[in-house]
């Protein structure tokens, strides 16, 4: 039934429970896919583009849309202790780029195709939520293991690799040759940086919410002005096509598996985070039975929907923290609006046209924009690091984690004479500095609380002698 539109204490005119006429909901779901719409597809952009899966990218582009959609309802629907019953929007993860990529150049490295490398990341993407999913049983002791230290290294490490990536499409591509570089290339990512902060500065929330898009749709304005839009491929693909299950198959590798199952363990603390951010916004509780169990709920969810991404051949997926600001912005938090999400995005999941559309941004542009995205994840790692007290302790755990992680991405070849199995393992800069910080965080000491007498005796012993 619907609800009377009264604001309530919290700010709210939908509360979780309330059931919004189709006008409002329709509304509300429309701004949170422009919230999110970017995030969603950008990494199978990303990925098709490094890896070079050329006709491969809208198919995996339509899949995303089609997946977050399916993800979504049971995020947001609850199906028996699968799914928060929050408003929760379910969209591609970026953080299992760089372990995706480097699972992709080592396949393609021992000549495999392109259809090898997508059964592999899709196998080692599907063996990997099983992880997320029993860890979502064992939510409460996670926190013994995954400290704020270690979440806030591993997320920065995340954005700083992946800066890399951003760079070269924002110079011109990988497959750029010998206009990687060129002026207008940086033109127009410096344009659409430019852009991107524009919006992001604007007092409407809802045009803040769409900077990324906002970027995107500027920046190829400029670039067809500039004549640098080839339009000849576009079309030629199939207009409608149905998700097949399986449709590359599925391989596995050791190596290359520990990076991405670690991942899923960073995903399930991320996951925490944003359902309890969630709750907060829709004025839920966030502690007491009810709050454990949808936590639990939206982790077990969010690896399940993962295997539901890697069986109908796109990537992981997690919660989206973009959403909870849309959530605050609108005042609607009632879990019906998911559903008309999840309607949205499932039905535009079957045009890989859409797909065909998307690759028409040129590379600077969309490097532009991934620049700031990219950036944005290390300093959501850094927001997290400044909440915590930099002692000495944590001051070396940080030193170290950040110099190994950031150093195999700087001096890839480092590795290069380590056996197989441990250079797939530790050439990952994401698996390398969390291993590095979760170890240490176990094995150096605590700092001591000083004692009084020390407190009183060190100012003594600092003073100069006569």
């Amino acid at each position: 039934m619907a609800q009377n539109p009264a604001i309530s204490p919290s700010g709210l005119i939908y509360g979780l429970d309330d059931t919004p006429p189709p006008g409002p909901s329709t509304l509300a779901a429309i701004q949170h896919i422009l919230a999110s719409v970017v995030g969603i597809v950008t990494p199978a952009l990303v990925i098709g583009g490094v890896l070079g899966l050329g006709e491969h990218i809208p198919y995996l582009v339509a899949m995303s849309l089609f997946v977050s959609g399916v993800a979504t309802f049971i995020q947001c629907r609850r199906i028996g202790p699968v799914g928060s019953g929050l408003l929760s929007v379910q969209g591609t993860s970026f953080a299992f780029l760089g372990a995706i990529l480097a699972a992709g150049f080592a396949v393609k490295a021992r000549g495999g195709t392109p259809e090898d490398m997508l059964a592999m990341i899709f196998g080692l993407c599907l063996v990997g939520c099983v992880v997320e999913i029993v860890l979502s049983r064992f939510v409460e002791r996670l926190g013994r293991i995954i400290t704020p230290t270690v979440t806030g290294i591993v997320i920065t490490v995340i954005g700083l690799s992946l800066v890399k990536v951003g760079f070269t499409d924002f110079a011109g591509g990988a497959n750029a040759g010998e206009t990687l570089g060129d002026p207008v290339n940086l033109l127009l990512g410096l344009v659409v940086i430019a852009a991107v902060l524009v919006l992001s500065f604007h007092k409407r929330p809802m045009v803040r919410i769409s900077a990324i898009m906002g970027g995107l749709v500027f920046g190829c304005l400029v670039a067809a002005l500039l004549g640098r839009i080839d339009v000849s491929a576009f079309g030629t693909g199939p207009f409608v096509a149905l998700p097949i299950p399986f449709r590359y198959g599925i391989d596995f590798d050791l190596g290359l598996f520990v990076p991405i199952a670690f991942l899923y363990l960073i995903t399930a603390i991320e996951t925490t985070g944003d359902l309890t951010a969630n709750s907060v916004i829709a004025g839920e509780p966030v502690k007491g039975p009810l709050y454990i169990s949808r936590i639990k709920g939206g982790i077990l969810a969010d690896g399940i929907n993962s295997g539901l991404a890697a069986i109908f051949n796109t990537f992981p997926n997690t919660t989206f923290s973009q959403n909870n600001g849309v959530i605050q912005m609108t005042g609607v938090a009632s879990r019906h609006v998911g559903l008309y999400i999840a309607a949205i995005l499932t039905v535009l999941g079957f045009f890989p046209i859409i797909g065909n559309l998307l690759l028409l941004v040129p590379k600077p542009v969309l490097g532009g924009a991934t620049l700031v995205l990219f950036g944005t994840i290390a300093v959501a790692g850094i927001r997290i690091l400044a909440t915590q007290e930099i002692d000495r302790r944590r001051a070396y755990i940080m030193a170290v984690s950040f110099g190994l992680g950031l150093g195999v991405t700087l001096v890839p070849e480092a590795t290069q004479q380590l056996p197989d199995f441990v250079r797939q393992v530790f050439a990952t800069p994401i698996t390398l500095s969390g291993l590095t910080a979760i170890l240490l965080s176990l094995v150096l000491p605590e700092p001591q609380p000083e004692s009084p007498r020390a407190a009183v005796v060190a100012p003594m012993e600092s003073e100069p002698t006569t």
